[in-house]
């Protein structure tokens, strides 16, 4: 039977600084700081960054985010496009002028949306679906609506 007065007892405290002081997890901590500065840097590809979300913090508020800084929010990541200091109501679903979102690489078609700036205007041979159908950007920079200007329509 289980006698609590024999066991040896470890603090929380005395267990959470065993771990930080564990190489493989000091290793691993540096290992997902690496990956989020290149990632933030532009030097990790989107696809291989939304395939890895759990690397990176989760958006809050109030906190200082800087063009180019990465969270996650909802299960999806985005991206900050200016530079500002987060609140509650400016989340990244919600503040599209601050946030953009980093595509899910496992959708070839993404539906379209209007760009409302250069920094989530398409590029050239960027895909989205629309209107029933599947395009093309023709274009870099490209804002315009698909069928109107500057997208190819595929089959």
């Amino acid at each position: 039977m289980f006698n609590p007065e024999t066991c040896d007892h470890v603090s929380m405290k005395d267990a959470q600084e065993k771990e930080r002081q564990n190489p493989a997890a000091q290793a691993a901590r540096a290992a997902s700081i690496a990956f989020v500065s290149l990632a933030e840097a532009g030097q990790i590809d989107d696809v291989t960054a939304t395939e890895n979300v759990s690397q990176f913090s989760p958006w809050a508020y109030p906190v200082a985010y800087k063009v180019g800084n990465i969270r996650e929010f909802g299960g999806e990541l985005f991206r900050c496009v200016q530079d500002h200091t987060s609140q509650a109501d400016w989340t990244p679903t919600a503040a599209a002028s601050l946030w953009t979102k980093i595509g899910d690489p496992s959708e070839e078609w993404p539906a379209w949306s209007q760009p409302i700036g250069a920094h989530d205007a398409y590029n050239i041979g960027d895909k989205v679906s629309h209107n029933g159908k599947h395009w093309t950007s023709d274009t870099d920079g490209n804002v315009w609506e698909p069928g109107v200007y500057g997208w190819t329509e595929q089959n």
